[in-house]
Protein backbone atom coordinates (compact mmCIF):
# COMPACT_ATOMS: atom_id res chain seq x y z
CA UNK A 1 0.00 0.00 0.00
CA UNK A 2 1.35 3.45 -0.80
CA UNK A 3 1.45 6.15 1.86
CA UNK A 4 -0.98 8.76 1.91
CA UNK A 5 -0.09 11.66 -0.21
CA UNK A 6 -1.28 15.44 0.92
CA UNK A 7 -3.24 16.59 -0.71
CA UNK A 8 -1.64 19.85 -1.75
CA UNK A 9 0.48 17.66 -3.58
CA UNK A 10 -2.24 16.18 -5.68
CA UNK A 11 -2.74 16.80 -9.51
CA UNK A 12 -5.52 14.33 -10.96
CA UNK A 13 -3.73 12.36 -13.73
CA UNK A 14 -5.97 8.95 -15.24
CA UNK A 15 -7.08 8.78 -11.82
CA UNK A 16 -3.77 8.85 -9.67
CA UNK A 17 -2.58 11.88 -8.09
CA UNK A 18 0.87 13.06 -9.79
CA UNK A 19 2.68 12.46 -6.01
CA UNK A 20 1.20 9.24 -6.37
CA UNK A 21 2.22 7.87 -9.65
CA UNK A 22 5.80 9.63 -9.00
CA UNK A 23 6.42 7.41 -5.97
CA UNK A 24 4.57 4.19 -7.75
CA UNK A 25 7.50 4.59 -10.26
CA UNK A 26 10.32 5.31 -7.70
CA UNK A 27 8.80 2.09 -5.63
CA UNK A 28 8.75 -0.28 -8.57
CA UNK A 29 12.65 -0.07 -8.90
CA UNK A 30 14.58 -1.69 -6.67
CA UNK A 31 18.36 -0.53 -5.61
CA UNK A 32 19.81 -3.82 -5.71
CA UNK A 33 18.34 -4.99 -9.75
CA UNK A 34 20.33 -3.43 -12.80
CA UNK A 35 18.31 -0.58 -14.63
CA UNK A 36 17.82 -1.20 -18.15
CA UNK A 37 17.67 2.16 -20.84
CA UNK A 38 14.66 3.08 -21.28
CA UNK A 39 14.01 5.93 -23.69
CA UNK A 40 10.38 8.14 -23.35
CA UNK A 41 9.24 10.96 -25.31
CA UNK A 42 6.14 13.52 -24.49
CA UNK A 43 3.29 12.74 -26.58
CA UNK A 44 3.28 14.45 -29.73
CA UNK A 45 0.77 16.51 -31.02
CA UNK A 46 0.18 18.33 -27.65
CA UNK A 47 0.73 22.26 -28.68
CA UNK A 48 0.53 23.21 -24.98
CA UNK A 49 3.30 20.87 -24.06
CA UNK A 50 5.50 21.46 -27.11
CA UNK A 51 8.44 19.20 -28.39
CA UNK A 52 10.98 17.75 -25.73
CA UNK A 53 13.86 15.80 -25.04
CA UNK A 54 13.59 12.05 -24.54
CA UNK A 55 14.49 10.70 -20.84
CA UNK A 56 16.93 8.27 -20.82
CA UNK A 57 17.88 6.03 -17.63
CA UNK A 58 20.89 4.34 -17.07
CA UNK A 59 22.32 1.25 -15.58
CA UNK A 60 23.19 2.43 -12.10
CA UNK A 61 25.33 -0.63 -11.61
CA UNK A 62 29.78 -1.28 -10.95
CA UNK A 63 31.78 2.22 -9.14
CA UNK A 64 28.37 4.59 -8.75
CA UNK A 65 26.69 1.39 -7.00
CA UNK A 66 29.24 0.91 -4.89
CA UNK A 67 29.31 4.80 -3.97
CA UNK A 68 26.17 5.08 -3.19
CA UNK A 69 25.77 2.08 -1.39
CA UNK A 70 28.69 3.23 1.18
CA UNK A 71 27.37 6.99 1.27
CA UNK A 72 23.87 5.26 2.48
CA UNK A 73 25.88 2.86 4.58
CA UNK A 74 27.45 6.09 6.33
CA UNK A 75 23.98 7.49 6.87
CA UNK A 76 22.34 4.53 8.62
CA UNK A 77 25.05 3.13 10.42
CA UNK A 78 26.91 6.62 12.11
CA UNK A 79 25.91 9.56 13.83
CA UNK A 80 27.07 11.89 11.40
CA UNK A 81 27.08 16.09 12.57
CA UNK A 82 28.87 18.63 10.69
CA UNK A 83 30.46 21.95 12.07
CA UNK A 84 31.90 24.73 10.19
CA UNK A 85 34.39 27.84 10.74
CA UNK A 86 35.95 30.18 8.29
CA UNK A 87 39.71 30.69 7.67
CA UNK A 88 41.56 33.65 6.29
CA UNK A 89 43.88 32.53 3.09
CA UNK A 90 45.65 35.70 3.14
CA UNK A 91 49.12 34.02 5.04
CA UNK A 92 48.63 30.82 2.52
CA UNK A 93 48.31 33.07 -0.30
CA UNK A 94 50.69 35.10 0.34
CA UNK A 95 53.18 32.84 1.06
CA UNK A 96 51.97 30.61 -2.39
CA UNK A 97 52.82 33.81 -4.03
CA UNK A 98 56.29 34.65 -2.82
CA UNK A 99 57.43 30.99 -3.01
CA UNK A 100 55.52 30.05 -6.42
CA UNK A 101 58.16 30.15 -9.00
CA UNK A 102 61.38 28.91 -6.34
CA UNK A 103 59.16 25.72 -5.76
CA UNK A 104 58.06 24.89 -9.20
CA UNK A 105 61.61 25.25 -10.49
CA UNK A 106 63.36 23.74 -7.28
CA UNK A 107 60.92 20.63 -7.35
CA UNK A 108 58.81 20.74 -10.82
CA UNK A 109 55.68 21.20 -9.45
CA UNK A 110 53.26 23.89 -8.38
CA UNK A 111 52.82 25.07 -5.03
CA UNK A 112 49.21 24.36 -4.17
CA UNK A 113 46.46 24.79 -1.08
CA UNK A 114 45.49 20.92 -0.48
CA UNK A 115 49.38 19.92 0.55
CA UNK A 116 48.71 23.36 3.35
CA UNK A 117 45.49 21.25 4.60
CA UNK A 118 47.01 18.13 4.59
CA UNK A 119 49.71 19.31 6.95
CA UNK A 120 47.20 21.25 8.81
CA UNK A 121 44.62 18.41 9.06
CA UNK A 122 47.46 15.98 10.18
CA UNK A 123 48.24 18.63 12.73
CA UNK A 124 45.25 18.38 13.88
CA UNK A 125 44.49 14.82 14.17
CA UNK A 126 47.71 14.93 16.18
CA UNK A 127 45.75 17.09 18.95
CA UNK A 128 42.53 15.77 18.41
CA UNK A 129 43.48 11.70 17.58
CA UNK A 130 39.83 10.23 18.40
CA UNK A 131 38.89 11.84 14.25
CA UNK A 132 41.27 9.36 13.26
CA UNK A 133 40.27 6.52 14.72
CA UNK A 134 37.28 3.87 13.29
CA UNK A 135 34.60 1.89 15.51
CA UNK A 136 35.86 -1.99 15.19
CA UNK A 137 32.85 -3.94 16.83
CA UNK A 138 32.79 -2.91 20.46
CA UNK A 139 35.92 -1.21 20.71
CA UNK A 140 37.50 2.07 19.48
CA UNK A 141 40.70 1.70 17.34
CA UNK A 142 43.17 4.87 16.99
CA UNK A 143 45.30 4.91 14.59
CA UNK A 144 48.65 6.10 15.19
CA UNK A 145 49.55 6.57 11.46
CA UNK A 146 47.93 9.32 8.54
CA UNK A 147 47.12 7.52 5.59
CA UNK A 148 44.92 10.80 4.47
CA UNK A 149 42.37 10.29 1.33
CA UNK A 150 41.99 13.20 -0.73
CA UNK A 151 38.82 12.96 -2.71
CA UNK A 152 39.09 13.70 -6.69
CA UNK A 153 36.72 14.46 -9.43
CA UNK A 154 36.35 11.13 -11.58
CA UNK A 155 34.47 10.17 -14.78
CA UNK A 156 30.93 9.47 -12.97
CA UNK A 157 31.61 11.03 -9.50
CA UNK A 158 34.56 11.55 -6.60
CA UNK A 159 36.93 8.85 -5.78
CA UNK A 160 39.14 9.18 -3.08
CA UNK A 161 42.87 7.99 -3.22
CA UNK A 162 44.64 7.97 -0.29
CA UNK A 163 48.08 9.47 0.72
CA UNK A 164 49.85 6.55 2.71
CA UNK A 165 52.14 8.01 5.68
CA UNK A 166 50.89 11.41 4.95
CA UNK A 167 52.61 12.88 7.93
CA UNK A 168 56.19 11.60 5.90
CA UNK A 169 55.51 13.40 3.02
CA UNK A 170 57.37 16.99 2.30
CA UNK A 171 54.67 19.60 0.71
CA UNK A 172 56.85 18.79 -2.55
CA UNK A 173 55.83 15.05 -2.11
CA UNK A 174 52.02 15.84 -1.33
CA UNK A 175 51.73 18.42 -4.25
CA UNK A 176 53.01 15.60 -6.64
CA UNK A 177 51.24 12.68 -5.23
CA UNK A 178 47.45 14.77 -5.52
CA UNK A 179 48.47 15.73 -9.12
CA UNK A 180 48.87 12.33 -10.27
CA UNK A 181 45.72 10.83 -8.44
CA UNK A 182 43.92 13.85 -10.49
CA UNK A 183 45.33 13.00 -13.37
CA UNK A 184 44.48 8.89 -12.97
CA UNK A 185 41.78 9.41 -11.71
CA UNK A 186 41.10 11.66 -14.93
CA UNK A 187 42.18 8.39 -17.28
CA UNK A 188 40.92 6.31 -15.21
CA UNK A 189 44.29 3.79 -14.00
CA UNK A 190 43.56 4.37 -10.29
CA UNK A 191 43.99 0.90 -8.84
CA UNK A 192 42.18 -0.70 -5.97
CA UNK A 193 45.13 -0.55 -3.48
CA UNK A 194 45.19 3.35 -4.14
CA UNK A 195 41.40 3.65 -3.00
CA UNK A 196 41.96 0.96 -0.48
CA UNK A 197 42.16 2.02 3.60
CA UNK A 198 42.83 5.10 4.78
CA UNK A 199 42.05 7.26 8.26
CA UNK A 200 40.53 10.95 7.45
CA UNK A 201 39.35 12.49 4.24
CA UNK A 202 39.72 15.54 2.93
CA UNK A 203 37.44 16.57 0.18
CA UNK A 204 37.57 20.04 -2.03
CA UNK A 205 34.08 21.37 -3.44
CA UNK A 206 35.49 24.63 -3.74
CA UNK A 207 37.13 23.26 -7.32
CA UNK A 208 33.52 23.27 -8.53
CA UNK A 209 32.42 26.35 -7.20
CA UNK A 210 30.98 25.17 -3.83
CA UNK A 211 30.78 28.18 -1.37
CA UNK A 212 29.71 25.26 1.35
CA UNK A 213 28.35 22.31 1.97
CA UNK A 214 28.14 18.85 4.37
CA UNK A 215 30.36 15.79 3.48
CA UNK A 216 29.71 12.47 4.36
CA UNK A 217 31.65 10.01 6.09
CA UNK A 218 33.58 7.53 4.05
CA UNK A 219 33.36 4.70 6.51
CA UNK A 220 34.95 3.28 8.30
CA UNK A 221 36.47 6.65 8.59
CA UNK A 222 34.50 8.80 11.64
CA UNK A 223 35.71 12.55 9.86
CA UNK A 224 36.13 14.31 6.73
CA UNK A 225 37.02 17.71 6.42
CA UNK A 226 35.60 19.60 3.63
CA UNK A 227 37.19 22.59 1.87
CA UNK A 228 35.35 25.33 0.05
CA UNK A 229 35.75 28.18 -2.62
CA UNK A 230 37.78 30.94 -1.51
CA UNK A 231 36.05 34.36 -1.83
CA UNK A 232 36.49 37.67 -1.01
CA UNK A 233 34.59 38.94 1.60
CA UNK A 234 34.10 41.50 4.04
CA UNK A 235 35.32 41.00 7.59
CA UNK A 236 36.11 43.11 10.84
CA UNK A 237 39.67 42.98 11.91
CA UNK A 238 41.03 45.36 14.71
CA UNK A 239 38.32 47.48 14.74
CA UNK A 240 38.09 47.83 11.30
CA UNK A 241 36.50 46.37 8.07
CA UNK A 242 38.64 45.06 5.38
CA UNK A 243 38.44 42.63 2.22
CA UNK A 244 40.24 39.58 2.80
CA UNK A 245 39.59 35.88 0.75
CA UNK A 246 38.17 33.40 3.28
CA UNK A 247 37.06 30.12 3.02
CA UNK A 248 34.65 28.09 4.86
CA UNK A 249 35.12 24.67 6.34
CA UNK A 250 33.26 22.31 7.00
CA UNK A 251 33.90 18.43 9.61
CA UNK A 252 31.30 15.73 9.60
CA UNK A 253 32.34 13.46 11.81
CA UNK A 254 30.75 10.42 14.10
CA UNK A 255 29.48 11.42 17.38
CA UNK A 256 29.67 8.10 18.37
CA UNK A 257 32.59 8.56 19.52
CA UNK A 258 34.00 11.89 18.35
CA UNK A 259 32.35 14.88 20.90
CA UNK A 260 31.23 18.29 19.76
CA UNK A 261 33.39 19.90 21.57
CA UNK A 262 36.49 18.07 20.15
CA UNK A 263 34.93 18.60 16.63
CA UNK A 264 35.15 22.10 17.60
CA UNK A 265 38.37 22.16 18.48
CA UNK A 266 39.92 20.10 15.86
CA UNK A 267 38.38 22.53 12.90
CA UNK A 268 39.72 25.76 15.05
CA UNK A 269 43.03 24.10 15.46
CA UNK A 270 42.94 23.86 11.30
CA UNK A 271 42.15 27.46 11.06
CA UNK A 272 44.75 28.41 13.31
CA UNK A 273 47.62 26.44 11.22
CA UNK A 274 46.21 27.77 7.92
CA UNK A 275 46.09 31.54 9.25
CA UNK A 276 49.63 31.38 10.30
CA UNK A 277 51.63 28.40 8.38
CA UNK A 278 54.77 28.75 10.65
CA UNK A 279 53.48 26.48 13.05
CA UNK A 280 53.31 23.88 10.34
CA UNK A 281 56.59 24.20 10.37
CA UNK A 282 57.35 24.55 14.08
CA UNK A 283 54.44 21.65 15.05
CA UNK A 284 55.95 18.93 12.27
Amino acid sequence: MLPAVPAALTAVRGGDSLAESRLRDTLSVSPQRNIRVNTRRAPSGDPARGERNADQAESHTGKNHRIARRLVEAQHNAAMLTTFNEVDMTAVMALRERRKEAFRQQHGVPLGIASFFVKAGIGALRAFPLLNAEIQGDEIVIKHYYDVGMAVGAEGGLVVPVLRNADRMSFAELERAIRDFAKRAADGTLTLEDLKGGTFTITNGGVFGSLMSTPILNPPQVGILGLHKIQDRAVALNGRVVIRPMMYLALSYDHRIVDGREAVQFLVKVKEYIEDPGNLLLDS
